[in-house]
């Protein structure tokens, strides 16, 4: 494949450490390259080297002649007298830039429910970093530099720019370089890995789970000392290859060394043995929510809302933003009364709330680490072992030279995990998590992950990070409409729900132009009585199909996670069984909204 870019014996050196030191590097035609490694590292520095916008302190970047290269930085570059519409299109006339297919499909996927003539200036965070994404994807390059692309992107909108980009090019033309701690996002995308660490740049190929596969070997090979790090990474291999049952990614080398790393590697989490432990703090009740609702101003936020949580349950929540999942948490917080219903909390619960506003850090951003560590208790338990607050931290990623560093210096991920640790320590047994992973690299959110595997009281976690939410939790819920529902789909059955919701309105539109453009037709007539009871009783009728999927579905999940990992035969028989059920359950669920708006109309 042609050589596109790269750079040659590359080096950068900062007043106190030397970020890249003689790295050599190669893009090429076809090349989708995924840039990972620890925060500081400089993974965004050798982005901005290759594409022109840094120049190293020695040796040199070539490029191909003409090359066109595109960058989306972590700081936008738009102009504030700018409307949304200037701003990603310029001043290309309207009929072209509508007749365009590929500006007409980022637009939708980007920015449909932004007003095109609104002034840049207007735009909260997280929508102009929306425009800016628009405005690079609807230009033409040979190279694009996404620079953390999903903040500020749902779950949604992450699967949309996943799709944009394996199809924008065709194949073995183009290249992407991509910083990004959303490792699903990486998976769906990503070709060959960078790991930058230390001043260099170890290559892998494969997505990210090919690359955890391959970091492991590598460790193995080299009789590597960092026992702990080495077993996190085994641990997180295990639930690659045993987890989440919609993992695409092959990797490239022999399945067996993968199967020798991780036959004697127990379960990710030992629920059997987490349960009692939960059930011991909590007691049998944690919080229920009966009926609940929530109204604002007369505007239904939540409605019918009936969730009995459990002690040692792990649940994702997933929704759509100004859907309702906040005002959801506040309810089983205290945070939020119920306008309808009622909720039911055991006497023994105690919920802490890790949010996006980092709050339990405000009093003491004058304060070193060390200091606010003396005033804890002195051990934690985790994974059956005692660990000092010191310890903790460190398995959090903290160097012990950072324990003397005032709060206010420290970095997004650091304050992140001194967040968690303060919550952990307070030992709450309904935790929610709001967004855990901002500001955190893919090893730190790993090393959260492992801690999180061991901690024993109730989980709930909303995240667009799915990677995240599928590792963490052992299923996931939706909050649509106002309706609180189950998902044993997982973030699939999501996204088809969510598909399926914006393609009714459509429909809707488009039979309603038909109609205006045939003036001779009759205007179209409601249901009759006959009509509705036969759509209700189909309703009814779809309704107790789907819980009988559901059943079905969940057996199926759990013959898969006591089935011996070595029967690929077996698993894949199980697996074939799963998808039919899912299949059946999305068709199902599409007709159940179909007779919902016939009924609604």
């Amino acid at each position: 494949m042609a050589h596109l870019l790269g750079g040659e014996n590359l080096r950068i050196e900062f007043p106190a450490k030397v970020i890249l030191d003689g790295v050599t590097v190669g893009v090429a035609d076809g090349d989708r390259v995924g840039i990972v490694g620890r925060n500081g590292d400089g993974k965004s520095t050798l982005m901005r080297i290759l594409t022109g916008r840094a120049e190293p302190d020695d040796g040199r970047v070539t490029r191909r002649g003409g090359l066109r290269v595109g960058m989306l930085a972590q700081t936008d570059e738009l102009t504030e007298s700018d409307t949304v519409r200037h701003a990603i299109v310029g001043d290309a006339p309207e009929h072209e830039w509508r007749g365009d297919a590929r500006i007409r499909d980022v637009l939708s996927g980007l920015t449909a429910d932004l007003d095109l003539e609104a002034g840049v200036s207007t735009l909260s965070g997280g929508q102009r970093r929306r425009v800016a994404l628009a405005r690079l994807l609807v230009q033409d390059w040979d190279v694009i530099a996404l620079d953390e692309p999903t903040n500020h992107l749902d779950v949604e909108g992450i699967a949309w720019l996943a799709e944009h980009l394996r199809t924008r090019w065709a194949a073995n033309t183009g290249a992407l370089l991509l910083v990004t701690h959303d490792r699903w996002f990486l998976d769906a995308v990503c070709t060959r890995m960078w790991e930058v660490h230390d001043g260099i740049v170890d290559p892998f190929e494969g997505g990210y789970a090919a690359y955890v596969l391959q970091r492991v070997e590598r460790q193995r090979q080299a009789a590597v000392a960092e026992e702990k790090r080495q077993n996190l990474m085994r641990k997180e291999l295990a639930w690659l290859r045993r987890g989440a049952p919609a993992r695409t990614s092959k990797p490239k080398f022999r399945i067996e060394a993968a199967n020798q790393l991780i036959e004697d590697e127990p379960p990710v989490r030992d629920s059997v043995q987490l349960a009692p432990l939960a059930t011991a703090r909590l007691g049998k009740d944690v919080v229920d929510l009966l009926d609940a609702g929530v109204s604002y101003d007369g505007r239904e936020i939540l409605r019918d809302v009936e969730w009995r949580i459990a002690p040692g349950e792990r649940t994702g929540i997933l929704g759509p933003n100004g859907a309702g999942k906040s005002t959801l948490l506040g309810l089983v917080a205290g945070t939020v009364e119920p306008t309808s219903g009622r909720v039911k909390r055991g006497k023994t619960v105690r919920v802490a709330y890790l949010d996006q506003r980092l709050a339990e850090l405000d009093a003491v951003m004058d304060r070193r680490v060390r200091e606010i560590l003396a005033e804890q208790r002195s051990t934690y338990v985790s994974g059956g072992k005692e660990l000092t607050p010191a310890q903790l931290l460190e398995r959090l990623g903290f160097r012990s030279s950072e324990l003397s560093t005032p709060v206010k210096d420290l970095s997004g991920g650091q304050k992140r995990r001194l967040q968690l640790l303060l919550v952990l320590l307070n030992e709450p047994n309904v935790l929610i998590l709001d967004e855990p992973s901002n500001d955190l690299d893919t090893d730190m959110l790993a090393a959260m992950e492992d801690l999180l595997d061991s901690w024993p009281g109730t989980l709930l976690v909303v995240s667009h990070d799915r990677y995240l939410l599928e590792r963490v939790t052992d299923q996931q819920y939706a909050v649509l409409d106002g309706r609180f529902r189950h998902l044993p789909g997982g973030v699939e059955e999501y996204l088809r729900l969510r598909a399926a919701q914006a393609a009714a309105p459509r429909s809707a539109a488009e039979g309603a132009r038909a109609v205006a453009s045939a003036p001779a037709a009759a205007a179209p007539a409601g249901l009759t009585g006959a009509e509705r009871r036969a759509a209700e009783k189909e309703l009814a009728s779809i309704d107790r199909k789907l819980q009988t999927l559901q059943q079905r579905i969940a057996a199926i999940h759990a013959d898969m996670a006591a089935h011996d990992s070595s029967d690929f035969a077996g698993l894949s028989a199980l697996n074939d069984a799963l998808r039919a059920l899912e299949a059946e359950t999305a068709e199902l669920e599409e007709r159940w909204l179909e007779l919902g708006e016939q009924l609604d109309g």
